[in-house]
């Protein structure tokens, strides 16, 4: 049976992809196929991937995506970060790509608001895969509610003295720097401090979370007890933090909703090679109409996605700011992943419930997509407020 499916988009000439992308895509496609895909479960059952994978994406240039050049980025580049989101979901593991890119949230306020001298003697080792980078800002009595932060940095002398808790901490346990957000003045956003943890400083420890997904990626509480950082760690001014915080949120935001986007083309093709192969009844599932209409309605669903996701990153790209869309399309790309994971579920029966395929991995995933960034209600509700309702 010839099948004339769309490509979704990955094959397809862009007018936002310049020939650099599309170099940068083979390249991208070709390392993860090779050092990625054929370990992701070997990796998930470990519950950790190998150290030296920082280091093998740095060659080829992944975590230098979205970070001045001077330090050994590749610049601002919103296509280039959608781009590599989806061929990273793709490959089905979301626990990978939130390790490997930790980075993305940790760094960023180092690189608006750092200091040259932080600047130099963080971001250069990050991104050549040296040292890895986390963002430490939820607390165990809440979540989002960053301006209600209860972790408290007292000065003294030549240095801060950290007391409190983080928790759900990507890289929590290897991370080498850790951004955090610290209460240094009155309460509210207005009193409210980022600045550089660096692991081995006495009085910080880390305990370490189990999770329902994201088993190659290590979470972890972090526990500050009297905690001595010195005052050039801070990032930015005192009490000026919380714009650095929601100046990551966009491209983090649109990075998560492209992941969403990659994971759903790996579950789909995943299901799709099983319809053809899988016999019932003497013929393939693919012949079934049940089975061509499901893949259809899907294949809608994530044309649409495609669509939004692209024209987000040419906004970006030219300095818009659309804080609405993007958490709107944060939202439409988990739940139609949601309905996409489940859909591929189904058309695998038993063997999709069985450990090792992208579709039961990523059926699991679907959640922590839903909260990452912000819940599904968080978006709605920052979104309904930046409408003026």
């Amino acid at each position: 049976m010839s099948l004339n499916l769309p490509d979704f988009g990955l094959k397809r000439k862009s007018t936002m992809f310049t020939e650099e992308h599309e170099a940068f895509r083979d390249v991208l496609s070709r390392f993860i196929a090779k050092e990625i895909s054929p370990y992701v479960s070997q990796w998930d059952e470990a519950n950790e991937f190998p150290r030296e994978l920082y280091k093998k994406a740095a060659d080829v240039g992944l975590l230098g995506i979205m970070f001045p050049e001077e330090y050994g980025g590749t610049g601002i580049d919103y296509p280039l970060s959608y781009l590599s989101a989806v061929e990273l979901g793709r490959a089905g593991s979301g626990g990978i790509n939130a390790g490997l890119m930790s980075h993305t949230i940790g760094t960023p306020p180092i690189a608006h608001l750092g200091s040259d001298e932080l600047k130099a003697r963080v971001i250069p080792s990050v991104l050549a895969g040296e040292k890895i980078s986390a963002l430490a800002i939820t607390e165990p009595g809440g979540g989002s509610d960053v301006q209600n932060l209860k972790t408290v940095a007292r000065r003294e002398n030549g240095h801060y003295v950290l007391n409190g808790e983080k928790t759900f901490i990507t890289s929590g346990m290897r991370a080498d720097y850790y951004t955090v957000a610290v209460r240094t003045g009155e309460t509210g956003m207005g009193g409210i401090s980022l600045m550089l943890v660096e692991k081995g400083m006495e009085g910080f420890t880390q305990t370490p979370l189990h999770k329902m997904g994201w088993w190659a990626s290590d979470t972890a509480t972090l526990h500050f007890d009297n905690v001595k950082v010195p005052v050039e760690n801070l990032i930015g001014g005192e009490n000026a933090g919380f714009m650095g915080i929601m100046m990551n949120f966009n491209n983090e935001r649109l990075f998560l909703a492209s992941a969403c986007y990659g994971h759903m083309l790996g579950v789909f093709e995943e299901a799709l090679d099983w319809a053809k192969q899988r016999e019932t009844f003497g013929k393939p599932l693919i012949h079934r109409q049940v089975i061509r209409h499901k893949f259809v309605d899907m294949a809608m669903k994530m044309q649409a996605v495609r669509a939004v996701l692209e024209e987000l990153a040419q906004r970006l790209q030219l300095g818009e700011s659309p804080i609405t869309e993007i958490c709107m399309a944060k939202n439409l790309a988990t739940s139609t992943l949601e309905y996409v994971a489940n859909e591929c579920l189904q058309i695998l029966g038993g063997a999709g419930y069985m450990r090792g395929t992208k579709v039961e991995r990523i059926y699991r995933e679907t959640k922590v997509m839903t909260i990452g960034g912000g819940s599904s209600e968080i978006m709605k509700d920052l979104a309904s407020r930046q409408m003026g309702i």
